[in-house]
Order: C-alpha cells, then structure tokens, then sequence
C-alpha cells in the first residue's frame, strides 16, 4: 500500500521520459553551398536593453545574414537607434490595423520590406552562438520545410527561475513523439526558419493576422499546406533570457498561452502531461508525512524527480538549485499563470 505512490511517482518520471527529446540541431560536419538570400526579421517594441546581445550575436556568425530587418512597433526607448547603431534596417509600423495582433503585424510588414529566399524570424531576446545561422538553415536545407528552435532560457534573477515548470511542460509539448503526426503541430516562434516561397505559399502572417497564438497557428497552417513542420531544442546554440523586466510581465506573458496552447496538442503528448505533472505534486508531499509509513517511499520519488529535472534542466534553461529541489515554487508560480 505504502509503494503505490511510489509507482505512481515513476510512471511520471516514466512520462516525462517519452515525452523529451534531445533534438538539438546536428552538426552534420557537411558543409553546404549557400543559395540565395537570407533576411532577418526581427519584432521589437522597447527592447533597447536586449537588441544589442542579439545584433551583436549576428555580427559574429559564420554564415552571415544578407540584411537584418528590425521592425521597431512603437518603441518609447531607444530601441530604432541601437538598431541602426549596428546597421540594421529600421523602419516603424504604421497604427496597428483592425483585426491584427502586434506581433503578426510587425513581422508580416518585416517581411513585406524583406528580400531573402530564406527568412529568419528572431524575437529580440535571443543570443545565437557564431555557427547557429550556419547550422540553422543547413538543417532547413537538409529536412526541407520549416523548422524551429525552443532557445535555452538564461536566467539570471530568482523571480525568472520561478519559469521553470511552464518551460518544462512547454518543451514537452514541442519534443513529444506524439507531435510528429499532429495536423496543428505549432512553431516556437523565438527562431523560425523558413523559405520565403513556402511562406508565402500559406499567406504568411497575414493568413493568422488575428490570433493570439500566432507561432502555434503558423505551424498548423504549414502543416495543412503539406509541408513539414520540425521543432529542436536551443541547447548549445540559441538561447533567450525572458521577462528581464520584473515578475509581472513574466507572468503576463506565460499566461497568453497557457490556457490555449494545450488545445492543440495531441490527446497522447497531453496525457502524458497530465501524468507527470501529477507525479512531480506527488513527489512533494512526503514533507507532511515524515512519521508515516509513506515517508520513504515518497522521499525516494521526491529525489527521483529532483535527478530526473536536474537532467532535463540541462537542457532546458539554467533555473539554479533551489527551484529543482523545491519545484513547489515553481509549481504555485504556474498557477499563478493559469489563474490570471
């Protein structure tokens, strides 16, 4: 009786297992003859702070972009002339029309301004390692289609560390083996690669103008128009730092996909989902029962799960010590994000 949870507690680990991936982008070692024009396109609304960690990265690639778009959406800071201090094109939005989000409308005129054949999409807080453009589009040009990368999240302040479950359950969502066959399987829309005829085969942006979760729907738009959609993991070579601005626009932001996003994912990846997290609030209640016959058991599940995050944060984002072996924290925080 005593060992139930116990079980229990494994088959959650067991999850979570199945459900990550390692799917970083290979380095092949084949080098591959570059064809054509490659555009940048990068959204940016007061992201003077972050704009240069990301311009700076892109200076230092091994295959150099053939121009850099930044689409500055109303900025109230500096972010039009840190821009154009590392030479990049700048050119404001115009007032955001009826029935488009911010985002789809910043990097649709970005686009529109663009002449590459092949399209990058970067949100501002990324920081690519010299080979990633080089490896990035090699990949592309290697699986065909369009591909994406989750970026590994840099953090710095306690408050980001509280992000560490809704990262985890977000790449679960994009590493399951169950999404390879899901007709709405979704982008991670911090580092698209795409081919600009493909893009304009689905309408680009224009084509999800009005929705909310724009990367998720343009990846089911891919999908439906036959071509194949790929998700990897940043480790090594994209990574972002998120929400640098304090715990209020971190939970803001989590929460505008939080309750829609799971819409989407196959019945297989959310159940497994739905396991491990059961699993992990499990592994927590062995505190409150220390004098029990439970006590053991649960503690061994409890350090169970704390190797098994401590793994999967290796590849995910640098959430410290404390929140793997307290992730009750980080679990109230989640909730917190389905609650707003």
């Amino acid at each position: 009786m005593e060992w139930i949870p116990f079980f229990l507690i494994c088959l959650g680990v067991i999850s979570g297992m199945f459900l990550f991936r390692k799917k970083t982008i290979p380095d092949t070692g084949v080098p591959f003859e570059k064809s054509g024009k490659i555009s940048v396109i990068i959204p940016a609304r007061n992201e003077e702070k972050n704009l240069p960690a990301l311009l700076e990265s892109l200076r230092k690639q091994t295959l150099m972009p053939d121009e850099i778009i930044v689409v500055d959406d109303h900025s109230v800071d500096r972010t039009v002339e840190v821009a154009a201090r590392y030479s990049a094109k700048v050119f404001s939005l115009s007032d955001l029309p009826e029935g488009w989000t911010g985002k789809t409308w910043a990097v649709w005129n970005g686009y529109l301004r663009s002449a590459g054949d092949i399209l990058v999409f970067l949100d501002a807080d990324v920081r690519l390692k010299p080979e990633a453009l080089r490896l990035l589009i090699g990949e592309r040009n290697r699986r065909g289609g369009v591909i994406s990368v989750v970026p590994y999240h840099v953090t710095e302040k306690f408050y980001e560390r509280l992000a560490m479950i809704p990262n985890i359950l977000g790449v679960f969502a994009f590493t399951s083996p169950f999404e390879e066959k899901n007709v709405n399987k979704g982008l991670y829309g911090s580092c698209i690669v795409a081919t600009r005829a493909d893009y304009e085969k689905i309408g680009g942006h224009e084509s999800i103008k009005s929705q909310m979760l724009d990367d998720l729907n343009l990846g089911a738009r891919f999908q439906k128009a036959g071509i194949a959609v790929t998700n990897y993991i940043g480790k090594g070579l994209v990574a972002f730092r998120m929400y640098p601005n304090g715990w209020k626009s971190e939970l803001e932001g989590f929460a505008k996909g939080a309750v829609l996003s799971p819409s989407q994912l196959s019945p297989g990846t959310l159940a497994l989902i739905v396991l491990w997290f059961i699993g992990m609030i499990l592994s927590q209640s062995w505190f409150f029962i220390i004098h029990t016959s439970f006590f053991y058991p649960l503690f061994i599940g409890f350090l169970l799960y704390v190797v098994h995050i401590l793994y999967l944060n290796q590849f995910i984002g640098c959430f410290g010590l404390i929140n793997p072996l307290l992730p009750f924290l980080s679990v109230l925080f989640f909730l917190m994000i389905l609650l707003v």
